[in-house]
């Protein structure tokens, strides 16, 4: 027998809480924050959000457990514990909503998505407890209510400043940019035919696998050289911006709270660029779409140096390493166009 199923009618009550935390969980995803007018006290936010998401983790766990084993609990039972976990839930989201754009748009969204994590978790489990037979506690009940747990944990390691929010960014953007060089390698490393493990190699006389579609001309290896290079250069600006915010990074003013969210933006598009010049790379090779990739990437390597050049974070030091990144950007541009353009 499900909670939905009951001789009771304690599913109603927990019915009316699942749809309350979706429409809540949907108003955060989509929603604005307040404005803040007056000083906004960051540390006084970090530590009521976190007492607000270890109330709702402990509600959850006493929802899991009242439906872990027989007998169900009554109807009043279930309208007290979904009272109890709908205003937990409304705090959190209360909580978060104080967190002005101010703070920095990087923060908020990582906040964001945390919480609606949690949110989620909570409607998962849930759901889980409408549907699940009630003979004992199942191994999905168990999964929901460890999810909404981790989810809860995950507070503890968010960023505390618009600072630590744009390093995270920034860390996962060179990851990003980091495996799509590695593949290029490992591929060029393999073979002279990338595609060997996953075409047939039954192969007759009349038919040998010797065609540009499956594998480098000398040419394509070429061409491949200053397309890596431009990659490179990208995953150095990301590295070397790293380590600028890291040193220079400030979030006492709105303008350079900003300025931190204007490189994490730019720093997201960074990623697709390389992953999109990256995958024109593979034979047959397509000298127009790597081309038209290369100029992409170099384009927007130079729109984010310039915006690295005018923001906070760019001392006397750094210009240093902005200048020899933009000239490595043009030469490699120059170099895979002149590569591209031989013998056509």
């Amino acid at each position: 027998m499900s909670a939905d199923n009951s001789g009771g009618n304690v599913s109603v009550p927990l019915r009316n809480l699942l749809n309350s935390i979706q429409c809540i969980r949907d108003r955060v995803r989509d929603g604005e924050s307040n404005e803040s007018d007056g000083a906004f006290n960051l540390s006084n936010f970090w530590d009521t959000l976190n007492q607000a998401v270890k109330a709702v983790s402990q509600e959850a766990t006493k929802l899991s457990l009242a439906f872990s084993k027989p007998p169900l609990p009554s109807q009043q039972d279930g309208e007290k514990l979904s009272e109890s976990i709908l205003k937990s839930v409304l705090t959190l989201s209360t909580v978060y909503y104080w967190l002005p754009k101010s703070q920095g748009v990087s923060l908020r969204r990582q906040v964001r998505d945390a919480t609606v994590e949690v949110l989620e978790g909570v409607t998962q489990l849930l759901e889980v407890i409408l549907s699940s037979p009630l003979q004992s506690l199942s191994q999905e009940q168990l999964t929901s209510t460890g999810g909404v747990w981790s989810a809860c944990d995950q507070f503890a390691q968010l960023p505390q400043d618009n600072k630590a929010a744009v390093l995270v960014v920034l860390s996962s953007q060179t990851a990003v940019v980091k495996d799509a060089i590695e593949e290029i390698e490992q591929a060029l490393s393999e073979a002279e035919d990338p595609f060997s493990d996953v075409l047939d190699d039954d192969q007759d006389e009349e038919n040998p696998r010797g065609n540009q579609d499956t594998y480098w001309s000398e040419k394509d290896r070429r061409v491949i050289g200053p397309c890596q290079g431009l990659m490179k250069a990208a995953t150095a600006c990301l590295r070397k911006l790293t380590s600028a915010v890291k040193a220079n990074g400030d979030c006492s003013t709105a303008q350079n709270v900003a300025q931190l969210d204007d490189l994490a933006d730019i720093s997201k598009e960074i990623s697709p660029g390389a992953d999109d010049l990256a995958l024109c790379l593979y034979p047959p090779m397509d000298y127009s779409g790597v081309e038209n990739n290369v100029s992409k990437l170099a384009a927007l390597l130079k729109k984010f140096l310039e915006i690295i050049r005018s923001s906070h974070a760019c001392g006397e030091s750094e210009l240093t390493w902005v200048q020899f990144l933009e000239g490595a950007v043009d030469h490699n541009l120059q170099k895979a166009k002149d590569l591209i353009q031989q013998d056509s």
